[in-house]
């Protein structure tokens, strides 16, 4: 999946601009992404393991590297403060 997507450090993530729309249309896709999601919160506050993060801004598909502090029911929330919208994510691993 790395092929199509481009590396991006998570301090330059608050500079993007996310569409409203879901990256996702399939039903079973979307459920597995939030439970991917709620996996990877729990490896972040119990290992502090980093996951990889696909998603897409308004220009171009992107993949960080880092640790999920929290997840709401619209963004996940990385540190500093930095925030990804749910509906923009493709999958986390």
């Amino acid at each position: 999946m790395d092929t199509n997507f481009e590396i991006i450090e998570k301090e330059l993530i608050n500079q993007l601009n996310f569409p409203v729309s879901d990256v996702l249309d399939d039903k079973e896709e979307i459920n597995k992404r939030n439970s991917d999601l709620d996996r990877a919160l729990s490896l972040g506050n119990l290992e502090h393991s980093k996951i990889k993060i696909y998603f897409e801004d308004d220009l171009s598909k992107k993949v960080v590297e880092t640790t999920i502090w929290g997840v709401t029911d619209k963004r996940v929330i990385l540190k500093k403060g930095i925030v990804i919208p749910i509906n923009r994510i493709y999958k986390s691993i």
